[in-house]
């Protein structure tokens, strides 16, 4: 067993202050005797600067006072220490940086920040290399930082590259990060991952106020949001630390599951990957092109009844969405759909091959093959080569059929096609599919998801994963600002035979999270070249000199 900790503190403008209060949680875990301590992001110094040369003035440089003594650190308690800081490099740029140090000292790794977050734009420079994997006593480790775990690429690439612990340093308000963005990429991939975050303010307290009123939202809304954590393999939460207060969480964790990338019928997760099938996730698409969708559609999810299915549609919904292999054939449905102007999906196995089947009142409109083989299905031997987008009068509509849901590639080609809405008929074998796979799904890529599945029972297990028009900080808000940057809006009536919602297909233009940070088309480019390697061209670890 490996004990493990993420410690959780502020950080302002006095950068003597700020080491300090990283001293003290180091000295804290260690006498708690942790193996490997994560600190946040930007522990150096707020991340707040007048301009690009105040920043590059006030990061650190490698064997610095500041550096130095969190190496001595390391060292005097013969633990690994994972920070956050701002790195004035050689050559002039000015990056965030995830610092990994050994038990003696010494620098193991470097991670430059791949995804800015707003106003880190204006002063900082993004990393252009994938962050490496580094090979430990401990076992493999891959660092990410904040927004980098917003969206799946970096966290992705650095399990299919074979890191088995995650650190990732935070510097967020957001309180969906601990809730959604942090145990969705530990469950994705099956590994661990230990996530640090602030607390306290994250801009100037002078200006905090004026700043807070100009945004319209609460000053303490500003701050850090705490919930440091560790994530297991399966994505439950093993401790969480509270919202506010300094302090860390400390677990023992098996750093070897992470090894084990099997889903309970068998198939792996990682091993299953179509990485020829990703390559349009490397087309540049910073700005969608297709038109937005309608402002507000009805939609369902249900269970496989043909009367309930009418009903439905004359009830007004305009798509709706049967369970996997649930029963109905084509001609069944498009019977059922007589009169309405509804179109609905559902999944039949034709032959070799598992089709998701888009049907309307006039018959098949539509059809998508499942794109990855699962052990589920073993006469699934005929896959699809592309995900195929269906313009309908209200949206585009992309459908993932069966365990394709599985794969965050899947749902991110639907999003770089400027999909509106995706029809998902699978059967959910794991509790993280749908409490954070699918909201995932939803968030990271601007996605209205529509969800229908049967549980083990055989009873409806669905959901409608609408796009909220409260969206960051950056949209005008319906409401009072709730701390939440990516979250869709989830209807989900457990025990039911029916899940009934409105989705917002308009809503999908809108990608930006934060000023100059575009979920879709900020996607980083040295990620996503481990994305679309086949196996074998991938190297296992990567050490720096």
């Amino acid at each position: 067993m490996t004990r493990v900790a993420a410690a959780q503190l502020a950080a302002g403008t006095d950068v003597a202050a700020n080491l300090h209060a990283c001293l003290r949680m180091i000295d804290a875990a260690a006498a708690d005797r942790a193996e490997l301590v994560v600190l946040p992001e930007f522990c150096n110094h707020l991340s707040w600067y007048t301009d690009r040369d105040h920043a590059h003035r006030i990061a650190c440089r490698l064997g610095d006072p500041f550096l130095t003594a969190i190496a001595e650190r390391a060292a005097r308690h013969r633990i690994y220490i994972k920070i956050g800081v701002t790195l004035a490099r050689n050559d002039g740029r000015t990056t965030g940086t995830g610092l990994l140090y050994g038990p003696d000292g010494t620098l193991l790794g470097e991670s430059d920040k791949q995804i800015l977050m707003g106003a880190e734009n204006d002063h900082l420079d993004p990393g252009d290399t994938d962050s490496p994997v580094i090979e430990t006593p401990l076992g493999r480790i891959g660092m990410y930082a904040c927004m980098e775990g917003v969206t799946a690429e970096v966290a992705r690439s650095l399990a299919v590259r074979g890191a088995q612990l995650l650190l990732n340093s935070l510097n967020s308000f957001a309180s969906d990060e601990a809730s959604l963005h942090i145990p969705v990429r530990a469950a994705e991939n099956k590994v661990w991952v230990v996530a640090a975050n602030k607390i306290g303010p994250l801009l100037p307290a002078p200006q905090l106020p004026a700043i807070a009123e100009r945004l319209g939202v609460p000053p303490d809304r500003l701050h850090g949001a705490g919930e440091s954590q560790i994530v297991a393999p399966n994505g439950t939460t093993l401790t969480k630390a509270p919202v506010t207060g300094e302090g860390f969480v400390i677990a023992d964790i098996e750093v070897a599951l992470a090894d084990d990338k099997r889903r309970p019928d068998g198939t792996d997760i990682l091993t299953s990957r179509r990485p020829r099938l990703y390559t349009p996730l490397l087309a540049n698409s910073s700005t969608r092109r297709a038109p937005a969708g309608a402002e507000a559609v009805p939609v369902a999810a249900i269970a496989p009844n043909l009367a309930l299915l009418t009903e439905t549609a004359t009830a007004g919904a305009k798509l709706i969405v049967l369970p996997e292999l649930s029963g109905p054939t084509p001609n069944q449905v498009a019977d059922a759909l007589h009169g309405t102007d509804a179109h609905a999906v559902l999944t039949v196995r034709a032959g070799d091959a598992h089709h998701g089947v888009l049907v309307n009142a006039h018959g098949i409109a539509g059809r998508q093959p499942q794109l990855h083989r699962t052990h589920r299905h073993p006469w699934l031997t005929t896959l699809g080569e592309a995900l195929e987008i269906f313009e309908l009068p209200w949206g585009r509509l992309a459908i993932v059929v069966g365990d394709d849901a599985l794969f965050p590639e899947t749902c991110r080609l639907a999003a770089v096609q400027d999909a509106d809405v995706v029809a998902i008929a699978h059967t959910p074998a794991e509790p993280w599919e749908e409490r954070l796979g699918l909201p995932e799904r939803a968030a990271e890529n601007r996605l209205n998801v529509v969800a229908a599945g049967l549980d083990s029972d055989g009873h409806l297990s669905a959901a409608v994963y609408a796009l909220s028009p409260d969206f960051t900080l950056w949209t005008t808000w319906s409401g009072p600002f709730t701390g939440v940057i990516s979250h869709p809006d989830i209807t989900t009536d457990s025990g039911a035979d029916r899940v009934r919602a409105l989705i917002r297909p308009a809503q999908a233009v809108n990608r930006n999270v934060s000023r100059g940070t575009d979920l879709v088309g900020g996607r980083p480019r040295a990620a996503l070249a481990a994305l679309i390697r086949e196996p074998a061209a991938l190297t296992t670890q990567t050490e720096l000199p």
